[in-house]
């Protein structure tokens, strides 16, 4: 395994720049402050410029701070799956050090060597358990990525989002679909036009916002029922953060929202295929499916890049209801290391 990225960031003799503002960036800003790593710069794309500041520091373009230090380190602060925006970043780390520090989208603790040691024997358990060799590559390589933030073991384990359907995840003509966090409508769209055929959709969207585009996205499909709730292991009113996409997420400051489990959801009816992203809940979203995985073991894809433990814990928890799963694992064309999902059969 490779250096971790941040004891090697604290003993780096170029000057370490960043590329990229917002969210991520304050994240890995806190990371690098807590290291004591001081960071020289801040750069954009160019459209992105336009006389900005950020931490105190003057937004500028690659190409200057490039004529400013020469060699320098990078760290990549946004993630994207847009082609034309991951070349780019490609073209750079032809010409510099480029790293994708991992810092979790939702809670706290990073993936570094103490937490890697302290839980390598779980770790070799979900290597043993995966289905295929893909996913045992894809496994190392994702853990290899998140110790040392090198793009390269993204790239050396992504695949098309075809793949999984063509390798593994054969659906029939009598699915029956349940899309937790259903955003506005891609994945239901996704999947129908994968499906020769189905029997229901529920798809399930708790940002206002966000449900209203899922409801006119949505609104020529047959058979389909749209919940605007959010999903979890209760029923009953919680705070969510009515933020749109990724910012949407369960906080003690949010909008008073309704929650709801898949067990109440279905009640007790059966559903041959889950989809679950739901913004670092996935967890407590099969905990609220306990009875539906006990009884009717649907197909289930998994998004497992949110929070740090996620390798670990999403296994644990299907596991822990029902043992009798195959556990694979993909990753998608996307810098950060978004896009990996767990598929249990």
């Amino acid at each position: 395994m490779e250096k971790e990225l941040w004891k090697y960031l604290k003993s780096a003799k170029k000057p370490i720049v960043l590329y990229g503002m917002g969210n991520g960036a304050d994240k890995i800003i806190s990371v690098l402050q807590s290291f004591g790593i001081e960071f020289k710069g801040i750069f954009a794309s160019d459209e992105f410029v336009r006389d900005k500041e950020f931490h105190g520091f003057k937004v500028t373009t690659y190409s200057k701070l490039k004529e400013k230090f020469g060699d320098m380190i990078v760290l990549l602060c946004f993630g994207s799956s847009r082609p034309e925006v991951i070349e780019n970043v490609k073209k750079i780390s032809y010409e510099q050090e480029l790293y994708a520090p991992e810092v979790p989208v939702i809670g706290k603790g990073l993936f570094t060597e103490e937490y890697f040691c302290s839980h390598k024997t779980e770790f070799e358990a979900v290597y043993e358990r995966l289905a295929d060799e893909k996913s045992k590559e894809t496994f190392l390589n994702i853990i290899n990525y998140k110790f040392s933030g090198n793009i390269k073991y993204l790239f050396d384990c992504q695949v098309n989002p075809d793949e999984p359907y063509e390798s593994f995840l054969k659906l029939s003509s009598k699915e029956s679909f349940l899309d937790l966090g259903a955003y506005t409508g891609d994945t239901v769209s996704d999947f129908i036009g994968r499906a020769t055929s189905y029997e229901k959709i529920i798809a399930v969207e708790p940002d206002i916002k966000t449900f209203k585009k899922l409801k006119k996205n949505t609104e020529n499909y047959k058979n389909i029922t749209l919940v605007n709730k959010c999903i979890s292991d209760f029923c009953g009113k919680g705070n969510f953060s009515m933020l749109s996409g990724r910012n949407s997420v369960i906080c003690e400051n949010g909008t008073q929202t309704e929650f709801i489990t898949v067990d109440e959801i279905l009640n007790k009816s059966p559903i041959s295929f889950i989809k679950m992203d739901v913004e670092g809940e996935e967890v407590a979203a099969i905990m609220g499916a306990k009875n539906t995985i006990k009884l009717h073991k649907p197909k289930m894809s998994v998004s497992c890049y949110h929070r740090t433990d996620d390798l670990l814990s999403i296994p644990k928890a299907v596991f822990g209801i029902n043992n009798d799963y195959k556990l694979y694992i993909r990753h998608f064309p996307h810098l950060l290391g978004w896009d990996t999902n767990y598929y249990f059969l």
